[in-house]
């Protein structure tokens, strides 16, 4: 089959969802997406929008403003209508999940050029509206138990995973979040957006909203659960709501080398896999061991890692058990630049952007690795995993 690469990942700063503070309130998810795709194609003037095969954008929830937030952000961006595109979404892998539908696209021959997207808007589409549940899923699951939170005290519980474990892990991520945007890591993936401060001025953003420059672990300490009496998770060990978009260029590399244009990986594989739904944060698990299947790797022939940090119960009960690195922070292959808990996690968008994360890490960081690999776990047991590959 022909080989896939990445020709380039850009995002959007992620930004807070709030409507009196967050930076980018007064823009749409669509108007999110309109600002990657012109950053892309300012990035690469050789590629002509026209000449994409298809675009695949995610989202975990596709009504309102991001109802086929995939065509009508296309189209709202000016950009031609004989492009096809393609809303998909399987929650939180969403993002990721478009990586693979282009992917398979180039690789089985069906498409040259791909781009593959991730929006949310958490702000403007809460999480859940418009959400109709099943009421014969009650036949099966209490209802109370497939919330985010209470799926987080679930797994804390089950894991064993103490509230100092993950306040150490939480504490940490912010830490490397703000080292790697004091170095300007973050730049070759963050196209600069116009929103607005605080009190309402034009700005322009260029860093993610949600960064501690410090961490304050004594406050830490005196914060309760807001998802259980006596619960062990809280808002500062969880990921905060987020508004971003995320895009990232495929190209078949016959393709690539045709119109010259330079690469360093490709992909290699990538899975979806499903869990128990009340523990839908250890989704990982089942992903990353049958991507293992699939690639006959394993974690040792693994370089940098990406886990999506939903909460932080999740994420360390993912990593002790695919024995991914140390059993708490610091850790040395783990979400080094910071994970979701420090940089936001706008749902849908969140699958690409650890990709583009990822790519940028192996670029710099981890020079030699020949592998990276990247998971993230969803609402109602959904997960993703995928591996990204050096070109030789």
């Amino acid at each position: 089959m022909e080989e896939c690469v990445f020709i380039d990942g850009v995002r959007t700063p992620n930004g807070r969802a709030n409507r009196e503070k967050g930076w980018f309130r007064k823009l749409r998810p669509d108007e999110l997406l309109s600002a990657v795709y012109e950053g892309m194609f300012a990035r690469n003037p050789q590629v002509k929008p026209e000449t994409i095969d298809a675009v695949f954008v995610g989202s975990a929830n596709p009504s309102g403003m991001q109802n086929d937030i995939g065509r009508l952000g296309w189209l709202a961006s000016g950009l031609p209508d004989c492009v096809p595109t393609n809303t998909l979404t399987n929650q939180c892998p969403s993002g990721m999940s478009a990586i693979m539908h282009g992917a398979r696209a180039i690789m089985t021959g069906e498409a040259d050029i791909v781009v593959a997207a991730g929006v949310e808007d958490m702000e403007k589409v809460p999480m859940g509206a418009h959400i109709d549940f099943p009421p014969r899923l009650l036949k099966y699951y209490n209802g109370a138990d497939l919330l985010m939170g209470a799926t987080a005290e679930k797994v804390a519980e089950r894991w064993n995973i103490s509230r100092a474990d993950m306040e150490n892990m939480a504490a940490w991520s912010n830490r490397k979040a703000a080292d790697a945007k004091t170095a300007g890591k973050f730049k070759k993936e963050i196209i600069p957006v116009t929103g607005v401060d605080d009190n309402g001025n034009e700005m322009l953003v260029e860093h993610d909203q949600w960064i501690r420059d410090t961490v304050d672990t004594a406050k830490m300490a005196t914060m309760s659960s807001p998802y259980k009496p006596n619960g062990v998770v809280t808002a500062a060990t969880s990921s905060p709501l987020t508004q971003g978009a995320c895009a990232v260029l495929l190209m078949g590399r016959k393709k690539a080398d045709e119109m010259g244009l330079s690469y360093t990986h490709k992909y290699r594989a990538g899975v979806l896999a499903g869990c128990d739904p009340t523990l839908m944060g250890i989704g990982p698990i089942p992903a990353v061991k049958k991507l293992f299947g699939k690639t006959g790797l394993s974690a040792k022939d693994i370089g940098p890692i990406e886990l999506n940090e939903a909460f932080a119960s999740q994420a360390l009960a993912c990593i002790r058990d695919l024995k991914l690195d140390n059993e708490n922070a610091p850790f040395e292959r783990v979400n080094v630049w910071g994970g979701a808990i420090a940089l936001g996690h706008p749902l849908g968008q969140s699958g690409a952007r650890v990709i583009v994360t990822l790519l940028n890490i192996m670029k710099t960081d981890f020079a030699d690795a020949r592998y990276g690999m990247a998971s993230l776990c969803g609402a109602f047991g959904n997960a993703a995993a995928m591996v990204v590959e050096r070109v030789a």
